[in-house]
Parts: C-alpha cells; sequence; structure tokens
C-alpha cells in the first residue's frame, strides 16, 4: 500500500509523554512521545466515536485512555485493553529522520479513525 509521509514536528519539540493530534488525508491520528519512542494510532475510540487525544496517557503501559467511558487502547497494536471498546483503531508508522518526526499515512484508504 502507497503511503504519503507527513511532517509532524521536531523530536525536540515534543516533550516526553506528551499527546499530539493530526488531521490529514481523512486520517484523525494522536502521535504520542514516551520516553525517545513515539507512537501513532486512531484518534477515534471504536467505542464511541470520542477523541482518544483528549484521554489520559499511561506510558508505563503503552496505553492512552478513552476520556468518555474509560476504555484503554495500546500504542503499539491499536487493540482495547479494557471494556467497554472490543474493536482496535488503526496503527500508523511514525518515522525519525535527522530529528524530524514523520507520520506515514495510507493514500486512497480513507480511514473511519
Amino acid at each position: 500500500m502507497a503511503t504519503e509521509r507527513l511532517l509532524v514536528g521536531e523530536a525536540a519539540d515534543f516533550e516526553k509523554q506528551t499527546v499530539k493530534r493530526v488531521d490529514y488525508l481523512g486520517h484523525r491520528v494522536v502521535v504520542v512521545r514516551i520516553a525517545d519512542d513515539f507512537y501513532a494510532i486512531g484518534d477515534r475510540c471504536s467505542h464511541a466515536n470520542y477523541s482518544l487525544s483528549e484521554g489520559d496517557l499511561y506510558p508505563d503501559e503503552l496505553e492512552i485512555e478513552c476520556w468518555k467511558h474509560g476504555s484503554t487502547f495500546s500504542l503499539v497494536t491499536g487493540k482495547p485493553q479494557t471494556l467497554p471498546a472490543v474493536k482496535p483503531v488503526p496503527v500508523y508508522v511514525v518515522v525519525v529522520e535527522a530529528g524530524s518526526v514523520y507520520l506515514e499515512i495510507p493514500i486512497g484508504v480513507k480511514s473511519d479513525q
């Protein structure tokens, strides 16, 4: 699948354990920095369509929580770790090159996330 690379910022601009929402090509994505690692998942809770970027981040567990109903999602797999959500959210590739952070977005596929 073809992807488009989107510059989302400089690594130095992301404080550790921060969350940033990115909207691009019909995709709503949460980009998260934990220590020196970056993760990206769909921003909409699969249970009730609320923004995950507004929820709590659990860096030790590599999870983010939906603020509305409490479901947590793995930043690695996108799978829900707690109910009421039962469907995963999409996971995106993050690339860090020369201090710049890029998000790889599938071209031609509009996400429902």
